[in-house]
């Protein structure tokens, strides 16, 4: 698990295809001060494993991603030098400084617009309709791996207030329009909709009439 709060910007150093696999080499020398073989690195949201730290030479760590991987994230395109937002998985005794962030993707969105203020920028992003019943003003919502909180919201599109500190320790500033960016939805909010479907209708789950039953037998 995640928390959406970027540990520093990396870079991919090398990109490679074996067999169906693309092999990603990137450098990141806080990430990889304590990296081990099968650790958990969010790349750009993305979760991957690690499977050949060398963070003791060079500060880079080697992944792999499978089809699945290429097919719902934009890491499919991703190219030598190209800037990468990176973060460890959560220590059990860490803190949740964002939200639940999984590292688990639900889609690709684009960049449509940037606004800038004197030291903030709005930053304007497709939504894709699948996705859109998970998005809400307030809500939060991971945009390239980084914690965000929804600042408006329509049925095509969703804004994001980024801070100087967002701007300056994400690649999120250095973003333009027409650039595609991968988004994690809210986890908690995607679990009430699975355990309410069971309600739609009037119907409830069965598990949930065994229970009521039970109760009423005491």
């Amino acid at each position: 698990m995640f928390t959406g709060i970027v540990e520093e910007i990396g870079e991919v150093v090398g990109v490679r295809e074996s067999a169906e696999v693309v092999v990603l080499t990137v450098r990141g020398r806080t990430v990889t001060s304590d990296a081990r073989h099968g650790d958990s690195i969010a790349v750009n949201g993305v979760c991957l494993t690690v499977v050949d730290p060398d963070g003791s030479t060079d500060g880079t760590f080697t992944v792999e991603l499978v089809p699945e991987t290429l097919k719902r994230t934009s890491l499919s395109a991703v190219a030598t030098g190209a800037r990468v937002n990176l973060e460890r998985a959560m220590p059990v005794t860490g803190r949740l400084g964002g939200h639940i962030v999984q590292g688990h993707v639900d889609g690709v969105a684009t960049l449509l617009s940037r606004t800038p203020g004197e030291r903030s920028d709005e930053l304007r992003f497709s939504l894709p309709p699948e996705l859109a019943r998970y998005v809400v003003e307030k809500g939060s919502i991971a945009v390239d791996g980084v914690s965000l909180t929804v600042a408006g919201v329509t049925s095509d599109s969703f804004v994001v207030a980024l801070i100087p500190t967002t701007l300056s320790h994400t690649t999120l500033g250095l973003r333009e329009a027409g650039d595609t960016v991968n988004l994690e939805a809210d986890v908690v909010a995607k679990y009430v909709e699975r355990l309410a479907a069971g309600y739609v209708g009037g119907d409830r789950p069965t598990d949930a009439v065994a229970v009521g039953e039970e109760a009423r037998a005491r």
